[in-house]
């Protein structure tokens, strides 16, 4: 067994900006080594985990993909991830590498932070922190890097009257990345292209790397091996959050709605978006099932632009059950939702 240290990579990025999709090409490409995840879901439903386990790839056996769902894996190293990773470690065939997904509300400082207790620190060493980016979203204005801008823009208009944590979040992920991926660049045109990636150039460290994407696809080569030992260079990562103890996610709310089988998914992603639109939801990911279908649909939401495909056939004895994670700001109307995605 060698007694070199295993290295870690850890995607974070905003709620639905292909995470998920990302670690899947990585899955499928990278054949060479051994690899192991660590899912930090948002919501009850473990959507991000079935969908990597449905890759069904020799180098990362089930037994490797870990789901930690008890709240945001910046909040709970100590109870959920130092644990997972003894459990990884613990394997006969142990990891060459394993890459963490973080819930899209994380900040990675506090988990990289975890990197420097003795029992991790002489037996992984973080790689590299990859910050996949929602070029659409960035390029509708959600989010910006000019903090004076956003207040100037507070203070002039009366109905934003409170701040945004989601910009702070954002903000985070990009000032801690040691590569950033702008993604769903085939949503974007030439301009739109061009000045989101400087804007994100902007808010990012020197020297750290802006790559373009479509569904997630970056070799695996540019994202493995980056050896950015990031728990030796905290400090020339800023966060919002330095001068705090802790933080929480309070401002946020997410639930499970359980659906009967539907007929028309056409149907049933027009009325999510129109939900999204008139509630805000910020994200919704689930699995359906569709009268007379031997698949399953997955349905994925970012706003109101909503993907779904069948992904793959419902399993023998497998429960064919609908559910749906809907997460937004706190205050989401719970029942209104249910009601609207109730309608025939």
């Amino acid at each position: 067994m060698s007694a070199a240290k295993i290295p870690v990579t850890i995607v974070t990025g905003f709620l639905g900006a292909g995470k998920t999709t990302l670690i899947r090409h990585v899955l499928e490409n990278a054949r060479d080594r051994r690899l192991a995840l660590v899912i930090n879901e948002f919501g009850d439903v473990g959507v991000d985990g079935d969908i990597l386990r449905a890759c069904g790839v020799e180098n990362c056996p089930e037994e490797n993909i870990v789901e930690l769902a008890n709240g945001c894996l910046c909040c709970t190293v100590a109870d959920d991830f130092a644990p997972a990773i003894e459990a990884l470690l613990a394997h006969e065939k142990r990891p060459d590498h394993i890459i963490i997904e973080t819930s899209g509300l994380a900040l990675p400082k506090p988990l990289i932070k975890a990197f420097d207790w003795p029992a991790i620190r002489s037996r992984l060493t973080v790689d590299g922190v990859i910050a996949i980016i929602d070029g659409k979203a960035v390029a509708e204005g959600r989010f910006a890097d000019d903090p004076d801008a956003i207040a100037q823009e507070r203070a002039e208009a009366e109905r934003i009257d409170h701040d945004n944590p989601l910009e702070e979040v954002f903000e985070d992920q990009l000032a801690c990345a040691d590569l950033v991926i702008l993604n769903k660049t085939d949503l974007l045109d030439e301009a739109e292209e061009a000045q989101v990636a400087s804007q994100l150039a902007q808010g990012a460290r020197d020297s750290v790397k802006v790559v373009r994407a479509r569904d997630g696809r970056v070799d695996p080569l540019v994202l493995l091996g980056l050896a950015a030992a990031a728990e030796d260079d905290l400090a020339s990562r800023p966060s919002h959050h330095d001068a705090e103890p802790d933080h929480d996610h309070d401002d946020f709310d997410s639930f499970v709605v359980s659906l009967p089988s539907v007929a028309d998914p056409a149907a049933l992603v027009a009325r999510l978006g129109d939900i999204a639109r008139a509630h805000d939801v910020l994200r919704v990911k689930g699995f359906v099932e569709v009268a007379g279908k031997p698949m399953r649909l997955l349905v994925q939401g970012v706003g109101a632009r909503i993907q779904h495909h069948f992904d793959r056939a419902w399993k023998p004895g497998e429960e064919r059950a609908s559910r749906l994670v809907v997460i937004g700001e706190k205050g989401l109307d719970r029942d209104a939702i249910a009601a609207m995605l109730a309608q025939p």
